[in-house]
């Protein structure tokens, strides 16, 4: 994904029990049944975005604002989604 073009993207920010930040992808089909996401550790993967909306909650600005940034620096334009 690192490239010089910007690619605009709704993103749902959530927040496992750990403490950990996942940015899911709805939009952005991964496979059949499975949207894109994004972790700093492991980055892209598919994650079945109902499923992983039940297991997290949701990630508050200070605890979504690094990984944002990070997917910023790597090419997308984050347009950011509640769940």
């Amino acid at each position: 994904m690192a490239t010089d073009e910007t690619v605009k993207v709704k993103v749902v920010f959530r927040k496992w029990a750990n403490g950990d930040v996942i940015a899911l992808f709805p939009d952005e089909e991964a496979c059949a049944g499975y949207c894109q996401s994004y972790e700093s550790l492991g980055q892209h993967a598919p994650a079945q975005f109902q499923g992983v909306i039940d297991a997290t909650t949701e990630a508050s600005v200070e605890e979504y604002t690094r990984l944002k940034r990070e997917l910023e620096r790597i090419g997308y334009e984050v347009e950011v989604a509640g769940a």
